[in-house]
């Protein structure tokens, strides 16, 4: 039987800052596709012959000096697909796609990173915000009329936990950004405009607490484990039988120089 198709998201939190951790979690997911957000890097100073010598032959990089910035890095070959919008007018590297040449046919992937949103959950006084929503909003009218196209992934650093579990308290953060009201509405509208189905859930019962980042503001992140699950892995619904298993690197957080997320991966028996 053929090893299932290992497809993997993280965001890295600076490529530069944390290059030396790939290799350890390489050596944990045995990854064919690593997907980064956050790399804070412009292109050509973008360290891919380091990533090149890890087995990561492709690599595809949209970056910008300081901030933002998405990458993939791929065992497998790709094309990269163009034509994209610039989402709320901003062009700020936050979305790319390529087509993987994968067994039984290519797969459509898309690496996200969706705006923080900033820190007061109020459309008129805080125009991160805004800008938060009126993105979410345009992903979701952007998928609506491609929600029947098959083989389809879309991964990162989406910034909400849609949830009750997916927050270590959904009581005392249903008015900090993240956990809002109105983004889960807003990723909820994306997920059900483009059919998406949530793969990391589809192994863990949403009654069961789930997370994926744990603040740097912790003293102690792991014993009073106040996490929160802002990166996510959707796939088509034609790929929901290829889900074979998931995983989140949660050791990663505890490495030194570790992001505040962690991995997370799915596998795809194609």
């Amino acid at each position: 039987m053929a090893r299932p198709l290992r497809i993997a998201t993280w965001n890295i939190n600076s490529i530069r800052l944390r290059l030396p951790l790939i290799g350890r979690v390489q050596a944990a997911l045995d990854a064919d596709v690593l997907c980064l957000q956050e790399t804070k890097c412009p292109d050509e100073l973008f360290p891919r012959a380091e990533l090149q010598a890890l087995g990561f032959a492709h690599v595809a990089v949209r970056g910008m000096k300081g901030y933002n910035g998405v990458a993939v890095l791929s065992r497998l070959p790709f094309i990269e697909l163009s034509g994209l919008p610039d989402w709320v007018g901003r062009a700020d590297c936050r979305h790319q796609a390529v087509l993987l040449d994968a067994p039984g046919g290519p797969i459509e992937l898309h690496n996200c990173y969706v705006p923080a949103g900033g820190d007061v959950p109020d459309r008129e006084a805080n125009p991160k915000f805004a800008h938060k929503l009126d993105f979410l909003a345009e992903k979701a009218a952007f998928w609506a009329p491609r929600a029947g196209q098959p083989r389809r992934v879309l991964l990162g650093d989406l910034n909400i936990a849609p949830l009750e579990h997916d927050v270590w308290s959904h009581r005392e953060l249903l008015d900090v950004v993240s956990h809002t009201p109105i983004e889960v509405e807003g990723l909820t509208a994306w997920q059900q405009a483009g059919a998406w189905h949530d793969a990391v859930r589809h192994f863990v019962p949403a009654d069961q607490k789930l997370y994926t980042w744990w603040s740097y503001r912790a003293r102690d992140w792991a014993a009073s484990d106040r996490g929160r699950r802002l990166d996510h892995i959707w796939v088509s619904p034609d790929l929901v039988g290829n889900l074979s298993r998931q995983l989140v690197l949660k050791p990663a957080r505890g490495w030194e120089k570790a992001s505040d997320h962690v991995p997370v991966m799915v596998e795809l028996a194609l």
